[in-house]
């Protein structure tokens, strides 16, 4: 780490104190977007087809859909993943779509598509460029979702390709000014402001007011200015006044009356000259306005959470505009936040769009599936209605999967409130395929409006998995997990000592299977379950 012109003794506290900032949990309320409460169904273009998209394919698989009956099912969006746009943005820097894959535009597209009943989705990437290398949207987050608002897309997936960390250094600030873009700035030196932290005010005497603020870096300090002046409510320029330092790019948060939020990026600074100013446009209010500066960054999985709210926060604003302008009602856009799961999304997924990927890309490998399912049942916790765990798309009619595997795929997907976005070839689904897509007590389940993710409750050759649900019945999912067939007993009495699962205890439970419509028995709560290789069993506990 560099010590970018902290106090020696600050920098030296930095490296040795033993409980040092960790990531800035955010404290933000959910993201709200208007997008429907359950986990949203539809089809991706990236499992089967990769870069051989076009709009007669996206066509023809949107006619299978209606024809399937897989809109009446409740998948609703058929989305193109990468691929989909040109190499070039048009000549207003805005996306367009692949010109020879995409003749006719995608407005055009999605106007054809949103006449059979379904709504059209797209990607790009929170990186300088897509994992196909095609434009993305890092630094253009309020121009793309402007373009995607306006041509009337749905559903918004946002990879993590090419992505640029956000520095956690943050610049050595010796002022601020404020206008009403009138070109008669008010300037408030740090003299005037409360630090915190490890925040220091360190003596240059070639600066205008002798001192500047060094240790903002990583979350350790902040700057407090309390008494800035506005004569009435409305948009300010604000300049952050800065002494030049290091070759590395810094950044600062602008946090106004504790409320509303600003992004400042500052470049590598080089001189001649020895201070510079950066600026952006904020909203005060009539008379004294608190103003804080801080870098929270501490850690990757910092960046990537301010990131990602930042294309949330774009894209709700995109559709609100375009609502506004052509007075209509504001569609919404479904915001899948594609991190892959490694700076842990799923503790800051909620406050920056509506689902987060838990791990890598899926792929049609039995054990593949079985390690995404491991991996996303632990994080029950955190899904509620609007925001949910994603264990990526469903395989379900791809590569070598058993029947037994398909259907235990979807089960899985099903109980652990993931979306369900279908992946295969719809234009060519066999019946079996279509039977366990289309299954209406399952999709049930997941579209449950209690929005709870089941828990596993047992774990071993055979998984045990319960979920709560609406009505106050229970739903419980047998998952045989081995190569060979198992039978187990259970105590459904346990699932009513289960603080989360809260299942009402009865003298007598009557499980009924949801693929077979049987109804198990029960001995005193007590069921037996016997279940072929990797065979998964769902009931509702009545």
């Amino acid at each position: 780490m560099k010590r970018n012109g902290m106090c020696p003794i600050c920098y030296l506290r930095k490296l040795f104190v033993k409980n040092p900032p960790t990531s800035a949990k955010p404290t933000y309320a959910d993201y709200e977007n208007g997008a429907p409460k359950t986990p949203p169904m539809g089809w991706s273009s990236w499992n089967t087809f990769r870069n051989r998209i076009n709009e007669t394919l996206i066509l023809e698989t949107a006619r299978a859909m209606k024809n399937n009956g897989l809109i009446e099912a409740g998948y609703v969006h058929l989305n193109m993943d990468d691929n989909w746009h040109s190499s070039m943005r048009d000549e207003n820097g805005d996306l367009q779509g692949d010109l020879e894959a995409f003749p006719h535009g995608i407005p055009w597209l999605v106007s054809e598509v949103n006449k059979l009943g379904l709504k059209l989705g797209a990607y790009t990437s929170n990186g300088t460029l897509t994992c196909e290398d095609l434009p993305a949207s890092l630094g253009r987050e309020k121009a793309d979702a402007y373009t995607l608002a306006k041509w009337g897309v749905e559903y918004f997936k946002y990879d993590f390709c090419h992505n640029i960390p956000i520095s956690r250094y943050a610049p050595l600030v010796y002022s601020i000014s404020v206008s009403k873009f009138d070109g008669h700035p008010i300037e408030y030196s740090v003299h005037n402001a409360v630090l915190h932290g490890l925040a220091r005010k360190m003596t240059d005497t070639s600066l205008r007011c002798g001192s500047y603020v060094s240790g903002l870096d990583g979350n350790l300090g902040s700057i407090v200015y309390g008494n800035i002046e506005a004569d009435e409510d409305g948009e300010y320029v604000l300049s952050v006044n800065i002494k030049k330092k290091g070759q590395y790019e810094k950044y600062l948060v602008i946090k106004v009356n504790d409320g509303e939020e600003y992004e400042l990026n500052f470049p590598p600074q080089k001189k001649p000259n020895k201070t510079a100013r950066f600026q952006t446009v904020v909203r005060l209010t009539a008379g004294k306005n608190t103003i804080k500066l801080y870098n929270p960054i501490t850690c990757k999985a910092d960046s990537e959470m301010y990131q990602y709210k930042r294309m949330g926060i774009a894209l709700k604003e995109a559709a609100e505009r375009v609502a506004a302008e052509r007075k209509q009602a504001v569609k919404p856009i479904t915001y899948s936040i594609c991190e892959w799961g490694f700076g842990k999304p799923y503790r800051w997924g909620a406050k920056a769009g509506n689902l987060w990927r838990t791990t890598p890309d899926i792929r049609p490998w039995w054990f593949w599936i079985k390690t995404i399912y491991n991996h996303t049942v632990k994080l029950y916790p955190y899904s509620r209605a609007g925001h949910f765990n994603d264990p990526d798309m469903l395989e379900v009619g791809n590569g070598k999967l058993t029947y037994n595997q398909n259907a235990s795929h979807f089960s899985l997907w099903c109980m652990m409130n993931a979306p369900l976005i279908l992946g295969n070839d719809l234009r060519q689904m066999d019946e079996q395929v279509k039977a366990i897509v289309t299954n209406k007590n399952l999709i049930a389940i997941n579209q449950d409006p209690l929005c709870k993710q089941a828990k596993r409750v047992k774990r071993g050759t055979v998984d045990i998995l319960a979920k709560p649900l609406a009505d106050g019945k229970t739903a419980v999912c047998f998952f045989n997990k081995s190569s060979h067939s198992a039978r187990i007993t259970y105590d459904l009495n346990k699932l009513c000592e289960d603080k989360y699962v809260c299942m009402k205890r009865k003298s007598e439970y009557h499980p009924q299977n949801q693929w077979t419509g049987e109804t198990a028995e029960t001995t005193c709560g007590k069921m037996s379950v016997s279940l072929q290789k990797h065979q998964t069993k769902v009931y509702i506990i009545k």
